[in-house]
């Protein structure tokens, strides 16, 4: 009589764990993947939505701005725009003969380099401080188009103490999404208004590091002497705008 034996491999328990931990985790990270695939989509929906209801904004902004000079105008007035709500500082000078009251002064408004640059929101106590200051820096009002401009191409924001570059809405919205804030145009439409979050908006970017300007403040113009008189320093009002461009290699507005 013969027989036939059959050796049955046994697979160890360790193996058997393994494997069964294995699929969980896979099947886990697929459906992470999906849901943040799903939430990608929908947050780039909702970004461009807004994108499309802040152009309309903006758009009929300026409408109603001309329809206004037009109407002045056409009555025999001039209208006279509202006061700017926010302003755009530089510094200009360095370290050298700086009082410690304008030192801190300076930390208060994140000027702490040469040619870095800030929003602040136009009130009695910023006016103050910028006119305590201001031997060491220049200002204006910038136009919506260079707040784009700023926030677009120099604009950083800060990550856990962190210097972190503006590349994706998911760094925006880990910051400010309590504050409604999910993508650079909310980041952009918050500073321009200066909305009820704008102290957290502002202080998530990183103080704008500017080049020196291309062909300098001007011809003859001189560090200790006020813009009013040929120099650099000081209220620049709308001006500021042509200085931007050459801060940030952009050709200068006509």
């Amino acid at each position: 009589m013969n027989y036939c034996f059959f050796r049955v491999r046994l697979v160890p328990e360790n193996i058997t764990k393994k494997a069964a931990r294995d699929a969980k985790l896979l099947k886990a990270t697929v459906e992470a993947r999906a849901a943040a695939k799903t939430a990608r989509v929908a947050s780039r929906a909702a970004a461009t939505a807004n994108a499309v209801k802040y152009a309309a904004e903006y758009a009929k902004e300026d409408s109603d701005l001309i329809e206004a000079k037009r109407a002045a105008k056409k009555a025999g007035n001039f209208y006279v725009e509202g006061e700017a709500k926010i302003a755009f500082v530089i510094r200009t000078r360095g370290i050298n003969k700086l009082s410690p009251k304008c030192k801190k002064i300076m930390q208060l408004l994140r000027l702490r380099q040469l040619h870095n640059g800030v929003f602040v929101r136009m009130s009695r106590a910023t006016i103050n401080m910028i006119r305590m200051v201001e031997p060491y820096v220049t200002y204006g009002y910038p136009t919506r188009a260079n707040v784009s401009r700023l926030v677009y191409k120099r604009g950083y924001g800060k990550v856990n103490r962190s210097r972190i570059p503006l590349t994706d809405n998911s760094i925006i919205a880990g910051a400010l999404g309590e504050q409604g804030i999910h993508s650079v145009e909310d980041l952009i439409h918050e500073i321009w208004t200066v909305g009820a979050n704008f102290k957290k908006a502002n202080n998530f970017l990183w103080p704008f590091k500017l080049t020196s300007p291309r062909k300098g403040f001007g011809t003859g113009a001189k560090k200790r002497h006020p813009f009013a008189n040929g120099g650099v320093f000081g209220n620049r009002e709308a001006l500021i705008n042509q200085l931007i461009a050459q801060m940030i290699l952009l050709d200068p507005p006509n």
